[in-house]
């Protein structure tokens, strides 16, 4: 007898889950967010080509032809070979091969993952960095939010590109050659993360200054809850609308100057192929005639930078009440 109430409970409760499962579907499917993503065409090509490009990436081990890492398998003689439907194409490669003999769509999707992989690291270290500061600094205030907004304002007076290079330098001469490609990829993740926390702590710090002095605030103050727990559990779920927004374009602004260190010699390392590696290679060849090595790359890179751009851009107005 308890046995069969144990499964009718069990039931139960698994028929109230499945029907709050779906009662949360039918909400976010008619979502005014929802709605206005179906209603441009533009964000929807843009998450199809967002989404293609990441699980090729994600999925590079498993549908790349070739391994550009394995050396056993790379040969000279393949090398600078054009794409397959030009004059004296491969068909085993594809988009063609670059100076080491690598297939270039099998780097491409290799390539995406290393400068996904760091865009997404620097842009999460940039954004913990500038939201906890923004969240100390607009609560606190006083002498603690002046130092933090004075160290703010003068980073802005840098590009961010300039600074990146600044921290690469700087670790590069500190650890020269006992840098190993691992430390590399930290060193530009440092390298982005602090060209772009500003942004965050500014606009963290502009909405905790006006949510500290809300009754929901005030009231948690009264209770005795702590500070920390305060800016945690009540002020940051407020704040973080707008980041996301953020986050977004940042992603594309980071995989961009990842690429632009990496053109410039700064970045990875040519056994570490990413996008700006792989540019800065097919640069080399370009006036030659072997144009496949940086074209097909560089589209690569600008319709991610773009279509990134374009779902942030709908992020911004979907989460704007203004224009629903």
């Amino acid at each position: 007898m308890r046995a069969r109430l144990d499964t009718m409970s069990i039931a139960q409760g698994s028929s109230r889950n499945a029907a709050a499962r779906r009662r949360w579907l039918t909400r976010l499917l008619d979502s005014d967010i929802v709605f206005s993503f179906w209603q441009s065409k533009a964000t929807v090509l843009a998450a199809l080509v967002t989404l293609v490009i990441v699980f090729g990436a994600v999925l590079a081990p498993w549908i790349a032809p070739h391994d550009p890492f394995d050396l056993k398998t790379l040969s000279l003689l393949n090398s600078n070979l054009p794409p397959a439907w030009a004059k004296d194409g491969d068909l085993h490669f594809l988009l063609g091969t670059d100076d080491q003999g690598r297939d270039v769509f099998s780097t491409i999707l290799y390539g995406s993952r290393l400068s996904l992989a760091v865009g997404i690291m620097s842009v999460a270290f940039a954004a913990a960095l500038g939201i906890g500061l923004g969240l100390i600094a607009g609560y606190v205030g006083g002498s603690v939010d002046v130092l933090i907004m004075r160290v703010a304002d003068v980073q802005l007076t840098f590009p961010a590109i300039l600074i990146a290079l600044l921290i690469d330098g700087t670790a590069h001469a500190l650890f020269g050659q006992y840098r190993g490609e691992s430390a590399t990829i930290w060193v530009l993740v440092l390298s982005i993360g602090l060209s772009f926390w500003v942004q965050y702590a500014r606009t963290v710090r502009g909405l905790t200054f006006v949510e500290r002095h809300k009754d929901y605030v005030l009231a948690a103050r009264l209770i005795g809850i702590r500070p920390g727990l305060i800016l945690v559990r009540h002020i940051l779920p407020n704040v973080i609308g707008p980041v996301l927004v953020i986050v977004t374009i940042n992603l594309a602004l980071a995989v961009i100057l990842e690429a632009t260190l990496s053109f410039l010699g700064v970045g990875l390392s040519p056994t570490q192929p990413s996008l700006g590696t792989m540019i800065r290679i097919g640069n080399n060849f370009l006036f030659s005639g072997e144009w496949w090595i940086a074209i097909f790359p560089g589209i690569t890179l600008a319709a991610l930078a773009l279509s990134v751009n374009v779902l942030g851009d709908w992020l911004r107005d979907a989460l704007n009440p203004k224009l629903r």
